[in-house]
């Protein structure tokens, strides 16, 4: 497990032996970040980062699950750097956040006057991908329509612009990712279960962080040095208590709850020494 540099009651820890501590830290977030912003060394991130480097030389398309804020856009981007399309582009959609009667036009692009307000072609995401990697966040929300034109990209590698009679020809791979259940969604009948199979060639599952405590220190140590520059203040170190309280703690909200506690504690943070206080954690802390 790495160590961050702890400030415990002791008014004779010597300025020496913290630097020595930070430099050792630095170190082992520059061998755990060598996927950029995936920070971590624990056998559970780890499973994921071999799984990335197998499949990232290919073509194949990979579905990517886990909780909300576990790091799959990271993911597919480290899939992206790796693949042989890393100098192409990476388009992100987000599906959830596009309105349901925008999300075809979105993806596929529109003809002029093709619906009220389209007073001019647009190309779709697709296209602009060309020769890249499309990442497909939270598929599990696209309509069944939508659905429909996304499994015929993903069969017949082409789709029509909305309102168009062309078929375009595309060259880029896909991959999504979602934090819901699919196959109940299958069951439900609001997801195809073709489409499912096309997109699930290569599965990978993100772990949530309660099941990769070991990743927390270099986690915390990484976000805390980031947020730190971004509002120039200068911590050394975090309190043993605090650094307890962070492990013991099950994150619901995975990663990205951890950074929000990290710089919501940085802005409040008066002294070098940093803490949290507990009151922010959404639930009480569980046993390890």
């Amino acid at each position: 497990m790495a160590s961050v540099a702890i400030f415990i009651a002791d008014p004779k820890q010597s300025e020496e032996r913290l630097k020595h501590e930070t430099v050792a830290l630095r170190g082992e977030i520059d061998r755990a970040s060598m996927f950029e912003e995936i920070v971590g060394t624990s056998a559970a991130l780890q499973r994921v980062l071999s799984l990335v480097s197998k499949v990232a030389p290919t073509d194949a398309s990979v579905l990517i699950t886990g909780e909300t804020g576990t790091g799959k856009e990271l993911v597919a981007r480290a899939i992206h750097r790796q693949s042989r399309r890393s100098s192409l582009p990476f388009v992100s959609v987000n599906c959830a956040a596009t309105p349901r009667d925008l999300i075809a036009s979105e993806l596929f692009g529109h003809e002029k006057g093709s619906f009220t307000g389209a007073v001019q072609r647009r190309l779709g995401r697709f296209e602009l991908a060309y020769g890249g990697t499309i990442f497909l966040d939270e598929v599990g929300e696209l309509p069944l329509e939508t659905q429909i034109a996304l499994l015929r990209v993903l069969q017949e590698h082409e789709f029509e612009r909305v309102g168009g009679t062309r078929s375009i020809q595309t060259n880029v791979r896909v991959i999504a990712a979602t934090n819901r259940n699919l196959q109940a969604a299958i069951n439900a009948g609001t997801f195809r279960s073709d489409l499912f199979y096309r997109l699930n060639v290569f599965p990978i599952e993100i772990p949530p962080l309660r099941e990769r405590r070991a990743d927390i220190p270099v986690l915390v140590d990484y976000f805390l040095d980031r947020c730190a520059r971004n509002v120039g203040k200068n911590i050394r170190g975090i309190d043993k208590k605090s650094l307890d309280l962070l492990q013991s703690y099950p994150w619901p909200g995975n990663i990205r709850e951890l950074q929000n506690v990290i710089e919501r504690s940085v802005i409040m943070c008066e002294t070098e020494n940093f803490s949290v206080d507990e009151t922010w954690l959404s639930q009480q802390p569980v046993n390890r």
